[in-house]
């Protein structure tokens, strides 16, 4: 990470507090589209979330100090440096996220630039997966979600709010990577359609594209006992759209995190380019469907950061620097193309919200504790 960016994330860690309160209070004032107002387009809403994706690679590329065989388990040093290298940081980012930062980028908004002032960071203080994506679907951080066990959720998500309306009933579903969603979304309890893991298609009659992804999930190596591979995840998820149309979709990828941990730097890329071809490529699709094209508002995001040095880039945690900052990216019919956002402090915690307001919902009349949207919104 360079000195200047180092220099930026310590200014935002030190003066974040008072940033956001200007934040919030600037994100509550502002003009919002409302339900029922005239000229709101957002009739959907999908999410992906990117597991443990660094801020340092989303805004500055790959790091080349990471092309060793030592410290980033890269097998072919000079074939990543080929795919992800350029003396020019915009260049490197686009080369791991060339939807992001050729569309998304120029067509939405993205939050969380630490040298921008406009750090995006988490409010709990664990800097792990199970809080991360509570907060970020529940709208506030909770002290008692301090583990990944798979133990319910106590706390609403926007996802089950939506789905209990019923405009939304039933056309609200989630596909995970990672097997322990059902409890973040306590599906037991509420019947939220959450497909995790390497569980099998249950969507009876399977179309013929759901027989073939669970025979290739039932073939492939369960190379993480807890987390499937994301190609499988995405493909589920694409074929349950086109089946049943959903107005609310979100997809968790996870690979990411898990090379992470392996310290396989060149797989971590690899991972990250293909979570951002997987997302281009369902943005292509909905762009061809009727009851999507224009319609529909897409987030982008992740659970939580990293290290950012050599030796603690794999980590995350509460004793990891750096591991709360992340990054959030807007794209839709109701979001104005500002690009990278400046001179504004957002969190994690707005995403729940937001996802709401776009539907023209009020996911703070349920759960008075959420945090407000993010300022996203074209004025009307």
């Amino acid at each position: 990470m360079s000195a200047v960016l180092c220099r930026a994330v310590q200014q935002c860690y030190s003066c974040f507090r008072c940033v956001a309160v200007l934040v919030v209070a600037a994100t509550i004032g502002a003009p919002q589209v409302r339900a029922g107002e005239p000229g709101r387009r957002t009739e959907n809403v999908i999410v992906v979330t990117i597991d443990g994706f660094r801020w340092q690679e989303f805004f500055s590329g790959a790091d080349e100090s990471l092309f060793d065989k030592k410290l980033g388990g890269v097998r072919d040093p000079e074939a990543v440096k080929t795919r992800y290298w350029d003396d020019a940081p915009h260049k490197r980012r686009e080369a791991i996220l060339p939807f992001i930062w050729g569309t998304a980028a120029k067509e939405g908004q993205i939050f969380g630039d630490a040298a921008r002032q406009a750090a995006t960071r988490i409010t709990n203080v664990h800097k792990f997966s199970y809080p991360g994506y509570s907060e970020l679907f529940c709208g506030f951080a909770d002290k008692r979600i301090n583990s990944n066990n798979k133990k319910d959720n106590p706390n609403l998500s926007v996802f089950e709010f939506l789905n209990a309306k019923p405009a939304f009933k039933g056309k609200v579903a989630a596909f995970c990577s990672w097997d322990v969603f059902p409890y973040i979304f306590r599906a037991r309890q509420n019947g939220l359609k959450v497909q995790a893991g390497w569980d099998p298609i249950d969507d009876a009659p399977l179309s013929e594209r759901q027989v073939f992804i669970n025979e290739t999930l039932s073939n492939l190596p369960r190379y993480w006992p807890d987390c499937g591979f994301d190609v499988s995840t995405m493909d589920a998820a694409k074929e349950h759209l086109r089946r049943h149309k959903s107005r609310v979709l979100y997809i968790s990828l996870g690979e990411t995190d898990e090379w992470g941990h392996g310290r396989r730097y060149d797989l971590y890329l690899d991972a990250a380019r293909k979570s951002d071809k997987f997302v281009a490529e369902l943005w292509t699709m909905l762009q061809t469907m009727p009851e999507y094209k224009g319609k529909t508002t897409l987030l982008v995001t992740t659970d939580h950061g990293r290290g950012p040095t050599r030796a603690d880039w794999t980590d995350h945690g509460k004793d990891v620097p750096t591991a709360e900052f992340i990054w959030i990216v807007a794209l839709g019919p109701d979001t104005p193309p500002l690009g990278v956002r400046e001179n504004i402090a957002t969190t994690q915690s707005h995403v729940a919200a937001t996802i709401a307001r776009s539907l023209g919902e009020d996911f703070s009349a349920a759960s008075p504790k959420s945090a407000p949207p993010l300022p996203i919104f074209r004025a009307e």
